[in-house]
C-alpha cells in the first residue's frame, strides 16, 4: 500500500514508460515479499491446483529478470514489523471484517510492551515459511539475499538513495518516503508494453514534492503505520498545505502547528490559533463608485452628460451596456478582489491548522524517524558487498525435483539462459580464458536476429564440443528430452538463410523462458539460445563483425533483386496508343475494344479509314450481335467464336 489516499494517482502523469533494455546492466533492488504475493496470486487465478506458485514466481522470474533483461537483481526480505505497522495491520483486518474498532488495543500499550521486552507480533507464519523456501531457492542461483530491519522497501530506498542499487522494484508508494530515487511499480518481464518508472527528479519538478514532504503527507492522509491521518484531510488538501512550506522547514511547522501555534505570522512570536482574530472581520478596501450601466468607475448620470473614459464614446451617447460576466479591471476593483482573494486563503489555514491542532500526538515522531532513518539493514550496520555468484545447478536440481516435482532435465533446460548469459560476461571481462558452456557447448556462430517483445536479440548457435553424431545424439535425447530438435538438410539450410530477422510474440502471461532449441547439421548438434546483442559483440567481436558484414551483403543482394523485379514489372505495363498487330489482347481488353467497334488488328476507330472499310467492320460487329439476356460469361464466349 505506502501512502493512502490513491498516491500512485498522483504520481502517475510523471511516470516514465521504459522498454525492456531499460533495466540491461543495472543493479536494481526487489521488495520480495511484494514479488512473492502480487505474482502468486496470478498464478493461483489461473492454475489454483499449482504447485508452490511462490517458488515458481521466483525461479522464472529470476531467471527472466536476470538472463532476459540483463539486470543484477538483489533481493530484500522483510524483518519484523513495527509496533506501528502491527497496529495498523490489526485495524485494516478489523475494520474489514466489520469488527468495532474499539477493540483494538492501543499503538501505547504495545510500544510499552515491546519496550518491557514482550515479543513482537510476527508475520503469518505460512508466509514467512513460503519466504525462507524462496530465499533458498536465491541462494541456489547466486543471487544476493539481505534482511531488512524492518520494511523491505525501506532497506530498497537505502540502497537506491546510497548509490549501491539504480532502481528498486516495489509497489509501495511509501519508497519514496523512505528515499528511493528510482522506483518501478509493476514489471512485466514477457510484456511488449513498457513499464511504469517513477524517478524523484520528476516528481520535484512536477509536483514540488521533496521527501519531507512527502512524509508530511503521510501524516496527513495515512500511511502503512498510521491507517486514519488526520480527519477532513484528502489527498488535494495535503497536497496544497505542504506546498506552502520549503523541505527544510515542513516538520518544524508541523511541530509548532501540533502545539497549537499558528505559522503564518509574522513578526508575532507564538500566537495561538484559538487566539487568532476572525479575517472575515477585516474591513474591506472601500471601492470607488461605479457606473450600473456599464460597470466603469463613475455614475451613469455623469457617463450620460460627458461619457466613459473606459467605453471610449461621445458625451451625446449612452456608454455601452456591460456584458454578463462582466469584470471590471480598475484597480480599485483589482485590489478588492485580492483582498477578497487573500481573505478566503487565511481563512482556510487557520482551518486547517486547527484540524491538525485537535489531533493528540501530531505529528507522531516515531513515524519521522521510521521515515527517515538510515539503519535499515537487519545484521549489519554497513552494506555487505554485493556480489552474484554461479548458481549452484546439482543442489537447485534436487531442490525443484523435491519441491515442485520437476523433472531433472526440465530445470536444466530453464537454467540455460542464465548460464549462457553468465558465460558470456566472463568471456567478455577475460577473453583469453578457453571456457565452455556448462562443460560441453562452444561458441559457433550467430544465425539471426530475433525480435521479442519489441526488443531484438542474437540467436546464437552453440555446438557441442563432442564430434561423435551418435554421442551427440544420446546425451541430447537425455538431457533434452523435451526440447524442440530441429533436423537441416541442405534445402533447409537455404531456406533459413533468407530469414535474416524473425519477430517472435507470445502470449503466455507467466513469466517461463522459451525451451532452448536442440539443431542437428551436418551431424554436428547445435543449441539455439536468445542473447544480448550488445554482450555478445563484448564477447565475440569478431564474429559479430562477419555476422553484420553477411548481412549488409545479404541486405545489398535484396535491394538489387528488388530493383530488377520492379524494372521487369514496369515493362510488363500495357503502353498507351494503339497496341501493334500480333499483340494478344487480354479478355477485359478485347471485350471492352470489341464493344466499341475496335478494329483489332488495325488498331483504329470505324471513320479513321474509308468508307468501305467502315462499312465492312460494321457488318462483322452487326454479325456477331449476342443476345443481352444470356448470361456474361455466354456472350464472351460468343464473341470468340
Amino acid at each position: 500500500m505506502g501512502v493512502g489516499g490513491s498516491f500512485w494517482d498522483l504520481l502517475k502523469p510523471y511516470a516514465r514508460h521504459e522498454g525492456a533494455g531499460y533495466l540491461r546492466g543495472r543493479r536494481v533492488a526487489v521488495d520480495l515479499s511484494f514479488w512473492i504475493v502480487s505474482h502468486s496470486t496470478a498464478i493461483l487465478a489461473r492454475s489454483p491446483r499449482a504447485r508452490n506458485p511462490h517458488l515458481r514466481t521466483t525461479f522464472f522470474r529470476t531467471l527472466s529478470l536476470f538472463a532476459k533483461m540483463g539486470a543484477f537483481p538483489v533481493f530484500v526480505v522483510d524483518g519484523e514489523p513495527s509496533p506501528l505497522k502491527s497496529q495498523a495491520r490489526m485495524a485494516r483486518f478489523f475494520r474489514g471484517s466489520g469488527v468495532d474498532l474499539a477493540a483494538l488495543p492501543s499503538t501505547e500499550a504495545d510500544a510499552a510492551s515491546s519496550a518491557a521486552g514482550a515479543p513482537v507480533k510476527r508475520r503469518n507464519a505460512a508466509f514467512t515459511r513460503c519466504v525462507e523456501e524462496c530465499v533458498e531457492l536465491l541462494e541456489y542461483l547466486g543471487m544476493p539475499v539481505l534482511r531488512a530491519n524492518g520494511e523491505a522497501e525501506a532497506l530498497c530506498a537505502q540502497l537506491n538513495s546510497q548509490g549501491h542499487v539504480d532502481a528498486c522494484i516495489t509497489a509501495d508508494s511509501d519508497a519514496f518516503l523512505f528515499g528511493a530515487k528510482t522506483v518501478i511499480k509493476v514489471l512485466k518481464s514477457n510484456c511488449k508494453e513498457p513499464f511504469e518508472c517513477y524517478n524523484i527528479a520528476d516528481i520535484e519538478s512536477g509536483l514540488g514534492l521533496r521527501r519531507k514532504q512527502m512524509v508530511a503527507m503521510a501524516l496527513f492522509i495515512g500511511s502503512d503505520h498510521d491507517l486514519h491521518g488526520v480527519p477532513g484531510f484528502g489527498l488535494e488538501t495535503a497536497l496544497r498545505f505542504v506546498q506552502l512550506f520549503n523541505e527544510d522547514e515542513i516538520l518544524d511547522k508541523l511541530h509548532e502547528i501540533g502545539r497549537g501555534v499558528y505559522p503564518f505570522l509574522e513578526g508575532f512570536d507564538n500566537q495561538h490559533i484559538d487566539d487568532l482574530p476572525s479575517s472575515s472581520t477585516k474591513s474591506p478596501i472601500a471601492k470607488s463608485p461605479h457606473c450600473s450601466h456599464c460597470g466603469h468607475p463613475g455614475n451613469k448620470k455623469n457617463h450620460s452628460k460627458v461619457g466613459c473614459n473606459y467605453c471610449l464614446v461621445d458625451a451625446l451617447e449612452n456608454c455601452v451596456e456591460k456584458p454578463a460576466g462582466f469584470k471590471c479591471e480598475c484597480p480599485s476593483c483589482e485590489k478588492a478582489r485580492d483582498q477578497k482573494e487573500q481573505i478566503r486563503h487565511e481563512n482556510w489555514q487557520i482551518k486547517v491548522c486547527k484540524r491538525i491542532a485537535a489531533e493528540t500526538n501530531f505529528p507522531n515522531k516515531e513515524i519521522i524517524e521510521l521515515y527517515l532513518s538510515d539503519n535499515n539493514l537487519g545484521a549489519d550496520k554497513d552494506v555487505p558487498f554485493l556480489c552474484w555468484n554461479k548458481p549452484d545447478v546439482e543442489a537447485l536440481v534436487d531442490f525443484l525435483t523435491y519441491k515442485q516435482n520437476w523433472e531433472p532435465s526440465y530445470v536444466r533446460q530453464r537454467m540455460l539462459p542464465m548460464l549462457s548469459t553468465i558465460y558470456l560476461r566472463e568471456v567478455a571481462y577475460s577473453p583469453s580464458t578457453s571456457l565452455l558452456l556448462c562443460d560441453q557447448y562452444e561458441f559457433d556462430s550467430i544465425q539471426r536476429i530475433k525480435i521479442r517483445h519489441g526488443h531484438p536479440y542474437y540467436l546464437v548457435k552453440w555446438k557441442r564440443a563432442t564430434t561423435s553424431m551418435n554421442s551427440s545424439k544420446k546425451s541430447v535425447m537425455e538431457g533434452e528430452t523435451s526440447s524442440k530438435v530441429i533436423m537441416l538438410d541442405e534445402d533447409d539450410k537455404d531456406d533459413n538463410e533468407d530469414e535474416d530477422t524473425v519477430v517472435c510474440e507470445s502470449s503466455e502471461l507467466l513469466d517461463e523462458p522459451d525451451i532452448p532449441q536442440v539443431l542437428i547439421d551436418d551431424g554436428c548438434c547445435f543449441l539455439l539460445t536468445d542473447e544480448d546483442i550488445e554482450l555478445v559483440s563484448a564477447a565475440f567481436p569478431k564474429e559479430t563483425t562477419s555476422f553484420q558484414e553477411e548481412q549488409r551483403l545479404k541486405e545489398a543482394r535484396s535491394r538489387s533483386r528488388k530493383s530488377k523485379s520492379s524494372l521487369a514489372n514496369s515493362a510488363c505495363v500495357t503502353p498507351k496508343g494503339p497496341r501493334p498487330s500480333g499483340i494478344q489482347l487480354s479478355i477485359t481488353e478485347f471485350y471492352r475494344h470489341s464493344k466499341k467497334g475496335l478494329n483489332i488488328e488495325s488498331g483504329k476507330r470505324p471513320g479513321e479509314e474509308e468508307g468501305e472499310a467502315t462499312q465492312e467492320g460494321s457488318q462483322k460487329s452487326s454479325g456477331r450481335d449476342v443476345d443481352k439476356s444470356q448470361p456474361k460469361s455466354s456472350r464472351r464466349r460468343l464473341l470468340f467464336d
